[in-house]
């Protein structure tokens, strides 16, 4: 429902509010999705090596750059937006009655979800070493293992 709200508020599509939430919400829900993502980093990106924490990190770090290579910025200040529209963001949320939808832990009224600050944080650009991505011909991709 974030990306909803980001799209009715800002006029982002649903690709960039997916792009902006995904990875941060991963980010902060590791502990709770750990075995989720391990899969994800080692069926999705083929990382099987490193500590769970290391492999996680570069699953989400590969889902970023993916996103930036295909054009798609996933940093809220890439979008000329900072963490002042947070709050007005939030109190749509409740506003239209969009607090009891996702997981347990999710977003309580009154209380800023953690993970939104990783929306509007930049952070080094990293890839895992095993992935290579391939610009060719226009818009069409590349993927090597």
């Amino acid at each position: 429902m974030l990306g909803h709200e980001l799209t009715a508020m800002h006029g982002l599509d649903h690709a960039q509010t997916l792009a902006i939430v995904l990875p941060a919400l991963w980010n902060e829900k590791r502990d709770a999705k750990r075995e989720k993502l391990l899969q994800y980093a080692e069926r999705v990106w083929n990382i099987t090596e490193g500590s769970d924490d290391q492999r996680i990190d570069a699953a989400i770090a590969a889902t970023r750059q993916f996103f930036e290579q295909m054009g798609v910025p996933t940093r809220l200040s890439d979008y000329g937006l900072d963490g002042s529209s947070i709050p007005a963001l939030l109190a749509k949320l409740e506003e239209h009655g969009m607090t009891k939808l996702g997981e347990p832990s999710g977003y309580h009224p009154g209380r800023q979800p953690p993970y939104l600050r990783g929306c509007t944080l930049s952070a080094p650009r990293l890839i895992h070493p095993l992935l290579t991505l391939n610009k060719r011909r226009g818009e069409v991709f590349y993927y090597r293992f």
